[in-house]
């Protein structure tokens, strides 16, 4: 399993395709299955940085998971309720109401008022309304019918209190629902997210010092950050992206994409979820984070949204097959079905912008994570390489099983 899981890479990075990974699992018990990084984390000129499993690198959406439980945590704290209005909460959120077309004459995107409820439930199921505006051809129009560039501008009001493409409750679109989580929690807390993540998340798993909101501001983690890289039309070789803003001017932690990690801070927190740790939630609460919160209406918009479009398929999909029904928990996209050689039924995954991914495959008994720096986001070769180590962890796993 790793000869073939490390050749599959190291051609990778050979080829250009990606200049260097970070690779990471093991099963229910703790142990590792797999750890391996190769290759660098920097193309650019002059700096030679090795990738390794203490390399910070930019998660981007993989910090939903740990703001869904961050958010859990203040539903324990009885400061938070999943299905409590947080409109008078967020008077920015949802404001413009419902977007219903956009008159090309006019220049201008047409509303219908909506005050529906938009409760933490739909924030962290994707069902509350909002759509990130570069996903959104009509929030897209929206933005620059105002001069304005999606998801810019240093607050999460700036980035993400845009018109709602649908009535909240009604389907499900793929936005910013984690982002107002996080200022929910801030505001229920008292504390910058950044704070309460290392009271109750960091600082109980022992990662505090490799994993951060803002890493180009600490010291022990500065000289270790990845940079980005980027292939020009898709294509080999990767150069250097550093200048690019991964969080586009971002002076508010970003719940739903903001996080920069070590891969072995990353798998300590995403193993510590996998096994149910009490030092995050209680079991009540694990429950509620895996449990799929879709009802039949919008898991259907969900398996309709992913076969949208080659952009949706490729961002949200993750390789599954079409034929696999999926749902969403507060985790992440869930498989309904298995698929032979990768997953069981019930398996929970998600995904970062900088090609980044994880699983929890609780059946299998496994959990692992992939990271690298490239974009464009989720390069479908990359991800199929991902695919191959998460089936070759799931082949020991089973492996190991028949042997016991």
């Amino acid at each position: 399993m790793s000869q073939s899981i490390d050749t599959a890479y190291e051609e990778a990075i050979a080829s250009g395709l990606v200049p260097g990974v970070s690779l990471l699992a093991g099963d229910k018990d703790g142990n590792l299955l797999y750890s391996k990084s190769l290759g660098n984390a920097s193309t650019k000129h002059g700096r030679d940085l090795p990738f390794a499993a203490d390399t910070i690198c930019g998660i981007a959406s993989m910090s939903k998971l740990m703001t869904s439980v961050a958010t859990l945590q203040c539903v324990e704290d009885g400061t938070l309720e999943l299905d409590k209005d947080m409109r008078p909460l967020l008077p920015e959120m949802g404001k413009y109401g419902v977007i219903t077309g956009f008159d090309e004459s006019k220049n201008e995107a047409t509303f219908v008022p909506d005050s529906t409820p938009i409760t933490l439930r739909m924030l962290l199921s994707h069902t509350s309304g909002h759509e990130y505006d570069w996903l959104s051809s009509p929030l897209g129009k929206w933005r620059a019918s105002r001069n304005e560039q999606p998801w810019m501008g240093p607050t999460i009001e700036d980035k993400s209190a845009v018109p709602l493409v649908f009535v909240p409750g009604t389907a499900f679109a793929y936005g910013a629902g984690h982002d107002w989580a996080g200022k929910l929690i801030q505001l229920a807390s008292g504390m910058s997210l950044e704070d309460f993540m290392r009271a109750r998340i960091w600082t109980p798993l022992g990662i505090d010092n490799d994993i951060s909101f803002w890493p180009k501001t600490k010291e022990n983690m500065k000289g270790r950050t990845a940079d980005l890289s980027t292939l020009v039309d898709g294509e080999p070789p990767a150069i250097d992206a550093s200048s690019f803003d991964l969080m586009y001017g971002a002076t508010d932690c970003i719940g739903g994409g903001g996080l920069f990690a070590s891969i072995t801070a990353f798998y300590t927190f995403l193993s510590a979820v996998a096994r149910r740790s009490p030092k995050l939630l209680s079991s009540a609460s694990y429950t509620e984070l895996f449990s799929p919160q879709l009802d039949e209406r919008c898991e259907q918009s969900l398996n309709d949204y992913i076969a949208q479009s080659p952009v949706h398929t490729n961002f949200l999909g993750l390789r599954m097959p079409p034929s696999i029904r999926k749902t969403w928990s507060f985790a992440g996209l869930v498989a309904k079905d298995r698929q032979e050689g990768r997953f069981e039924r019930g398996t929970v995954c998600w995904a970062g912008a900088t090609t980044t991914i994880w699983f929890i495959d609780h059946e299998a008994g496994i959990c692992g994570t992939a990271f690298c720096q490239l974009l464009p986001p989720l390069h479908p070769p990359v991800v199929a390489l991902h695919e191959q180590f998460q089936r070759g962890v799931f082949e020991e796993a089973k492996k190991r099983t028949l042997q016991q």
